[in-house]
């Protein structure tokens, strides 16, 4: 034991006469690190089209079991990504995320990146399960909405050189045919993420 009792509260006492730090949000945001992992996006190519293959290799790297993908094949008719494959579904669990990054590093297309977003919280469970249409990037100049044709003369290694840098002249968006019946009911697939997972439960109770 110490020699003077009073030196354990010795930490406690400097810190009951400093000044008190108050966070100001939701006023001020404070600016995050660039680096910060926040929400996920799937990102596009400068045509439009999705860099997403449905791997899933970034399922199979959640250590949270958090994500949720099913691939589908392209077609001329019907083309979301410049190979063979797209993410036909894509979801991500955002109650059971925890941020980790490692299906960035998973992602061999960097079709998955995490934005500086924090702002989470919601009302529901459904809410925070994230599907395709709300993770794919928005469209910049440049782009044309997928499903379209691939840019004429180019291969996919073509697209990931980096040789193809916007939409060719009068590419435009072909008509969807394939259905996907997730994106009616995105919460429908919450019992792909674990039985002890009651989100598909519960969002059949509130409607």
């Amino acid at each position: 034991m110490p020699d003077n009792p009073l030196a354990g509260f010795g930490v406690t006492f400097k810190a009951m006469f400093k000044k008190r730090l108050t966070e100001q949000y939701p006023e001020y945001k404070k600016p995050t690190a660039p680096r910060f992992h926040g929400r996920h996006q799937l990102n596009r190519h400068p045509d439009g089209l999705e860099k997403c293959i449905g791997c899933e290799l970034c399922a199979w790297a959640c250590p949270a079991d958090a994500i949720y993908v099913e691939g589908a094949d392209n077609t001329e008719e019907e083309r979301y990504s410049p190979g063979e494959r797209y993410g036909r579904v894509y979801q991500i669990n955002y109650l059971r995320c925890i941020l980790c990054g490692l299906c960035v590093e998973a992602c061999p297309t960097r079709a998955l990146t995490m934005t500086n977003e924090y702002e989470l919280a919601d009302s529901s469970r459904e809410s925070l399960i994230y599907t395709k249409e709300e993770l794919l990037a928005g469209l910049e100049e440049g782009m044309v909405e997928s499903p379209h044709s691939i840019y004429p003369g180019m291969t996919d290694k073509d697209y990931y050189s980096g040789f193809v840098t916007e939409a060719a002249p009068g590419t435009v968006q072909q008509e969807p045919h394939s259905k996907n019946p997730l994106n009616e009911a995105p919460q429908a697939a919450a019992d792909t993420f674990g039985a002890d997972e009651p989100a598909a439960a519960e969002a059949v109770g509130e409607k």
